[in-house]
């Protein structure tokens, strides 16, 4: 291994839930600069690191189902760093892509603070312009110069809207949420007993070649989860409410890999066809707000009773505990709360929220939670047990506070040449970053191209 990632790999194996006896023989390689994106924080080494431990989980469970001597793995700093900003370097050919962010979504300048608004969902546009009466930036702007910025993120949220209050990491830390999540891991894993069937006995030369991956994921975080394992073969199944409008650029992205179906979890019939699914999955894998699930009917309790052998793997913004866990969320949001956007400023000496160059903290929980899936149906297969893995945007973030930059990280010029490979999608042909990472003589490959949500059956790929 290079040397200079070996500590943030390790400290990112332990964020995991696992330790040193659970690293396998696996020769690890990596190769690329030791920063690459320019940022007050180890934005590199978080990639890299994230990269690092889902590529290893999958050769570990594959060596495991084929019971086999571990392939060698390589894992490459620019190529992850490329992934975290694969929505933004995903190129059409011949076609038109919406804009990545709604034209009121953003930072603005209230009367004592910075606030961003998320305003990319309809619904959540819609509570700023009941909150404010404003409908572009420019009338935005005018409604909130002179509003205490506490005082309107409150008044959003309650509206039903997505707002974020820059904050200090020391006034996040003091307060009630902050405390609640100050030493939040990006992942808790909980491990029971597993009475339910292990994978299918039929073994392929990908990871999880019939491995059943129940996905009702969105935006991000939880797509890039569900992607990475569609790339090692899983089936994955996303499911959505009729008519959902997902943020649409993100999708030729984000449903690579997947079929994607709609159900309606309110209708009879409906949930009927969800539960023979539930039955039939080895993962489900959720973001939506904690206690949604809990809502339709489908707590941890019901899940397991369907299927007493199913993996659960749920993710939310700011984690499981405190007043803001069922707080709408979103990578950029959660940057404005905690701190980070502040440490970003006050390192360049601006005064505006500076995020990081990329939405790190989805897309290293994306690729966490992945890491944890694969272990745990490793886990599954060797010692009979199942498992429920926690992850949040929060916990991640606080896994970045705790990685310690080199100092040529702030400096570093950001690349413009990350290599792309030619896709096709439902929308047209284009360039994408392919998937970082190498295990020895396995190739990735996802069976279907990116596409529409509700495109396809709610069922089960035939084997």
């Amino acid at each position: 291994m290079n040397d200079s990632f070996a500590d943030v790999t390790s400290r990112v194996w332990h964020a995991i839930g696992a330790d040193d006896a659970d690293w396998p023989a696996t020769q690890l390689t990596t190769t690329g600069p030791r920063a690459v994106l320019p940022a007050a924080f180890d934005v590199t080494g978080l990639a890299t690191g994230a990269v690092v431990v889902a590529t290893v989980a999958a050769e570990q469970f594959l060596a495991a189902r084929r019971q086999s001597v571990p392939r060698a793995v390589t894992v490459d700093s620019r190529e992850s760093c490329a992934a975290f900003a694969s929505e933004r370097l995903f190129t059409p050919i011949g076609w038109t892509r919406p804009p990545l962010w709604d034209p009121i979504a953003g930072n603005y300048r209230t009367g004592d603070a910075w606030i961003r608004l998320h305003t990319n969902y309809a619904s959540h546009r819609a509570a700023v312009v009941r909150v404010l009466g404003a409908h572009d930036r420019e009338t935005v702007q005018a409604a909130v110069a002179g509003l205490p910025a506490e005082e309107l993120e409150t008044a959003i949220v309650e509206a039903g809207g997505c707002a974020a209050v820059m904050r200090n990491r020391g006034q996040w830390l003091a307060s009630a949420p902050g405390m609640a999540t100050a030493d939040t891991p990006p992942l808790t894993v909980v491990e029971r007993r597993s009475t339910g069937a292990g994978p299918p006995d039929t073994v392929g030369e990908m990871p999880f070649h019939g491995v059943r991956v129940l996905d009702l994921t969105r935006v991000i975080a939880g797509p890039v989860c569900t992607k990475f394992l569609a790339g090692y073969g899983a089936d994955v199944l996303r499911i959505d409410p009729p008519g959902f409008e997902e943020v649409p650029s993100l999708l030729p992205e984000t449903t690579l890999g997947k079929r994607t179906a709609a159900l309606d979890l309110a209708a009879p019939t409906d949930r009927a066809i969800f539960e023979e699914l539930l039955a039939g999955a080895d993962v489900l894998v959720s973001g939506l707000r904690p206690d949604a699930l809990k809502r339709l009917g489908y707590d941890d309790g019901s899940l397991i009773a369907m299927n007493p052998g199913l993996i659960i793997a749920s993710l939310d913004a700011y984690g499981w505990d405190g007043p803001w866990r069922n707080r709408r969320g979103f990578d950029s949001l959660v940057q404005m709360s905690c701190g980070i956007a502040d440490a970003g400023a006050t390192a360049r000496g601006q005064a505006e929220p500076t995020p990081l160059p990329v939405q790190a903290l989805d897309h290293a929980t994306g690729w966490l939670l992945a890491a944890a899936v694969a272990r745990a149906l490793t886990r599954r297969l060797s010692h009979s047990v199942t498992a429920r893995i926690q992850g949040s945007l929060i916990g991640t973030a606080n896994l970045l506070y705790s990685l310690t930059p080199a100092t040529d990280h702030l400096s570093v010029a950001a690349p413009n040449d990350f290599t792309l490979v030619e896709t096709s999608t439902d929308w047209g042909p284009a360039r994408r970053v392919p998937l970082p990472g190498r295990i020895d003589g396995v190739a990735a490959h996802w069976s279907q191209q990116a596409g529409p949500l509700g495109r396809h059956p709610a069922a089960w790929a035939t084997p």
